[in-house]
């Protein structure tokens, strides 16, 4: 398993331009209303005021970039609760768009570490996780630095309920190869696929994302895995 410390850190920048002023103002206007509670454990009591906290499937995008795949699946499934967790101020603001554009009232989104929500989840509380297009920290000696490795994975799975779903997207070929090998090294996930198909095309209910778009149009392949939790 990783270091506990290494898993934590996270890197790169957590801005990139700076707001136009209407979008400072979604940020301070919307933003606290959706924000995940800063501590205590959580649920959809908690997240979204239901009465019974486990009433309500769980969802949880790790690292949503402009959030346009989390509203989509988040318009798609009204009665399913989304958690986004996306450390880049730029991405918040533009989820916080999508969210008011679509009128959502199933989202709330983290501005930070997602393994921090992670932890407060109750044990096989998430009916589905997305990895969607991670940074790849290419460079060997960052290798430890991917959201696929043990340690991160260890605590995905252990809120994910039996027969839930953990997606994972990329268009890098390093980080292809990589999440093939952690992920068959595992016991408790099981690849969906049984032939190439199943993870050279993208599913119906996988909404396209603007970096997915771009990585075609560089001419990237892209990869599809599904995994359940055993």
């Amino acid at each position: 398993m990783n270091d506990p410390a290494t898993i934590r850190r996270l890197y790169g920048r957590r801005q990139g331009h700076k707001l136009r002023q209407g979008q400072a103002e979604l940020v301070d206007a919307t933003l606290p209303a959706l924000s995940v509670p800063d501590s205590g454990p959580l649920d959809a009591r908690t997240l979204f005021g239901d009465a019974d906290g486990s009433s309500r499937p769980l969802q949880l995008e790790i690292g949503f970039g402009a959030g346009e795949h989390l509203a989509a699946q988040a318009e798609a499934a009204p009665a399913t609760g989304f958690i986004g967790c996306e450390p880049f101020l730029n991405g918040v603001v533009g989820a916080l768009g999508h969210v008011r554009d679509r009128a959502l009232t199933n989202v709330r989104l983290h501005m930070g570490d997602a393994l921090e929500v992670v932890e407060r989840l109750p044990d096989a509380s998430l009916s589905r996780v997305y990895l969607l297009h991670p940074d790849p920290w290419p460079k060997a000696r960052h290798a430890k630095r991917r959201m696929v490795n043990h340690g991160p994975l260890d605590a995905i799975a252990a809120k994910l309920k039996p027969g839930a779903e953990f997606r994972l997207g990329t268009d890098d070929p390093t980080y292809c190869r990589w999440a093939m090998m952690v992920m068959n090294a595992r016991a408790d996930f099981e690849w969906t696929a049984q032939g190439p198909r199943d993870f050279l095309e993208r599913p119906a209910d996988w909404p396209e994302t603007r970096y997915e778009r771009k990585a075609r149009r560089q001419g990237h392949e892209v990869w599809y895995f599904r995994y359940v939790r055993k």
